[in-house]
This record gives C-alpha cells, structure tokens and sequence, in this order.
C-alpha cells in the first residue's frame, strides 16, 4: 500500500496546507480505533511543541479521539521522549507528540507512540491510513461512550525525576556553570528546571516561546547563540537542544560545537567501562564519521551502521540487542532508559562523565579526530541518475581512487529530487577529487 500520510516520522507538514484540522481529526479518529483493544476505558496522552499551530491540531485531535470513546489525557508543552515515556507510566493505550521537530514553526507534524512507547510499525501506520481514506461515521461512538478530555499538570515534575534517575543516587553538579539553549521548544520548562535541580548554575537562552520563534536562530540547528554565550559567560558546557527535545548538540568551554558522534563515543566508551553495554558495539547511520568507526574499533567495539533516521538506528538496536545509538545530528537514542532520542537524558550522561573525569569539556569530549568529510547535493528534474551506465562506472572509479582508505556514499535524498554524494578519508584532496568526479558524472546524467 502506498503511504500517502506517514513518512519516517509521523505525518509531517505546513500548518493548515498539509496538517489541516480536518486530518488531525480523521487522525485522532482512525488512530482511536485501530488502538481500542479489550473492554477497559481507553486513553490517549497528547503532549505538543510550542508552535502556534499546536492548539488547533490538538484540539482537533481531542475531538477526533473523543469522538471513537477514547479518554484524552493533555501534558501541554513536553519533549517527545517526554511523551513516549508517559504513554507507558500512565498506562495509556496510545500517544501523540504534536511537533514538526527542528523545522520552522510553520511547519507542525503528528507523531504517534504505542503502549510500549516506541514510534509505531510501518503495519499499524498501514492500518491507520486505510482507515483515513474510508467513512468511519458508522463507527463514531455510541452518546454514553463519548471520551472525555482533561489537562494534567504533574507531567513536568515526573519527567524531571524520571531524567534525574537516569543518574547514580545522590549525582550531583554542584559548580558546573551550564548554559542550556532550549530553542523557544518543548524542553523550555523541564530541562532548566532539571538541570538546576542537579546542582548546575544555569544560565538559560532560547526558553521564551511565543508561537513563532522555535528554532529560530537558537537550538541544535542554530547553535551559533549558544557558542556565543558560553564564551560570554564562561561556562563550563552549553547544551542545545532541538524544538521537541529529542536530539541534543553540547558547546565545550572555549564554544566548539561538539556533535552527535563525539557524544556517541563519550557515552559508549563510559557505559563499556562501567560494564553497562549490552553489546560490545553502538548503532549509528552511514553517515557518522568513519573517525567514529576507527576509535571504536581501538576500544574492542564495533560500529553497526544503518539508512539515515533515528527510526532505523532504533529499528536496528531492538532487532539487535543494543543499548546505545544515535546520530550524528544529535539524535542518542539509550535504550536502557529511553524507547526514543531524549536529548536531556543524553546531556546528563555526557555531564556525568566530565564530572568523573575531572576534565573540561574540549578535552573530556574529543574522543577522535573527525577524516574530512565531503558532502554535496545534486539536483536532477526527473528518472534514475544512478542506474546510468557513465554514472556507475564514475562511482567504481571513485570507490578504486579511495581503495580502503575512505568510505565514499552515494543516496538519493528520501523528501526531494537530489542525489547526495559524500566522501570522507584521510587525505582530503583526494576525498574532493572523488566527490566533485561523482558530482560531474551524476550532472551530466541528470
């Protein structure tokens, strides 16, 4: 079946072009039916991002959900892995995270969790697009058997605790001076509040939402106000988090970005320490940096790589038994605690650790040095550039150029008409060679 709503992350679109009232109801209505399972009451936990189209689609899903008998449980402004957290600790059947993430704010998504926590399986979603495209009036709930909808208000404080346990008892960080950028999005109560509570000087930026300003110029996507203003106040490490709180990038103390691979490597090697990995690997995608692979390769680790997308590094690590993963972008996915990335819970580990070592952040977070890696995007207007014979034969010539001593990678782009091309080794001279051979050939095809 074709999918015409769910893409890897939910159902993700312009407010009010793609994600319409009209669909956010027909949502809450199919998703409501495909989870009534059994006799009991059922319910929904709804949490949202601060985007001013948030209220409307959240009130169109409480009308969707209601209307099929379901209760409706609302959190208000939360962090997604907030949200998958609680669907399973108050037992709800199902939960919705109201975010389009780190894109614009008039951009807003609908993303759905199962009782377990986890984001849905490609056979449920199939499920529930059948049921958007069918007349589902005859299955509308009897007047007596209407849900009911109320907003809870403890949610903060129990995902406050639920992060501070991810710690050893009586952790503290006491005269850690932290600046934590929580984009104008869902983390702008909890992660200070949070971090404070541990012991931190907190210095906060990007925490005043007003509909309009997620993400803008503050964030993992925007770090720039972040690096500036560890510098400024001379803090100790700066945590940027995304508009929903489930990826996280850390400033060191001179403010150099340190990215998701370096915190890979920071939180890997302290679990394999601690006897914590339940693998002796970590699951990344094709795009974390082959420096990456090498300093895992040297602590008796491997890396296992998978398509881009947190969904697929989880997919991976659940099929696989492994407890660690994540992205280069951000996303730490830690499966012990978490069934999503949660980009506080991944701040803390990494906090933890510098405190242990007793080192500042630019040292304590420089696991290896990163090759040179390459990355450009060409655009082709229609067919498959990439099965052309010219273009093969300038991919092998390019994979004989590197000849183990790089890793070159060639996808087209799962939203948009581009092939992306990215090379990466020791030399990069040759990895610009081998990447602009492959750029020319692709565009002369295309």
């Amino acid at each position: 079946m074709t999918r015409r709503y769910f893409g890897t992350d939910g159902i993700r679109g312009r407010a009010n072009g793609v994600i319409t009232p009209e669909l956010a109801l027909h949502v809450g209505m199919a998703a409501g039916l495909v989870f009534q399972r059994g006799e009991h009451r059922h319910r929904v936990v709804i949490g949202k991002d601060t985007r001013l189209s948030g209220y409307m689609i959240e009130n169109a899903l409480v009308a969707g959900f209601t209307s099929v008998g379901m209760d409706v449980l609302l959190l208000g402004p939360m962090p997604t892995p907030a949200v998958a957290m609680l669907t399973r600790s108050m037992r709800a059947d199902l939960g919705v995270m109201i975010s389009a993430s780190h894109n614009p704010f008039d951009d807003n998504g609908i993303k759905l969790f199962g009782p377990d926590g986890y984001k849905l399986s490609d056979a449920i979603e199939a499920e529930i697009e059948e049921l958007l495209g069918a007349d589902m009036s005859a299955k509308l709930a009897a007047p007596t058997k209407i849900g009911r909808a109320k907003r809870v208000e403890s949610v903060h404080a129990r995902y406050i605790e639920f992060a501070k346990r991810t710690l050893p008892r009586n952790q503290s960080f006491d005269g850690i001076r932290v600046v934590v950028d929580c984009a104008n999005g869902a983390a702008y109560r909890v992660a200070p509040e949070a971090l404070w509570e541990l012991g931190c000087d907190v210095v906060t930026i990007g925490d005043k939402p007003d509909g309009f300003n997620i993400n803008r110029e503050v964030g993992s996507t925007s770090p720039e106000a972040l690096m500036a203003k560890v510098r400024e106040v001379r803090a100790d490490i700066g945590i940027a988090l995304d508009g929903d709180a489930d990826r996280v990038l850390i400033v060191d103390e001179k403010g150099h970005l340190v990215d998701g691979d370096q915190l890979m490597a920071v939180v890997a090697a302290s679990f394999k320490e601690d006897g914590r990995l339940s693998r002796d690997g970590v699951v990344a995608t094709v795009m974390s940096n082959l420096g990456l692979e090498r300093y895992f390769h040297s602590l008796g680790l491997s890396l296992e790589r998978t398509a881009v997308g947190d969904r697929y590094v989880l997919e991976h690590m659940r099929t696989h038994g492994f407890n660690v993963g994540g992205e280069q972008s951000g996303h730490i996915i830690l499966s012990d605690y978490s069934t999503t990335g949660d980009g506080l819970v991944a701040a803390l580990q990494v906090l933890a650790v510098v405190q242990r070592l007793g080192r500042p952040v630019s040292e304590a977070c420089h696991r290896f040095d990163p090759l040179p890696q390459i990355l450009k995007n060409v655009r082709y207007k229609a067919g498959r550039p990439l099965e052309i014979d010219s273009v093969q034969k300038a991919i092998a010539a390019a994979e004989l150029k590197l000849n183990s001593h790089g890793r070159l990678l060639i996808r087209p782009s799962g939203t948009e008409p581009v092939i992306r091309v990215m090379a990466e080794g020791d030399d990069r001279d040759l990895v610009e060679s081998v990447v602009n051979d492959v750029v020319e050939a692709v565009a002369a095809a295309a």
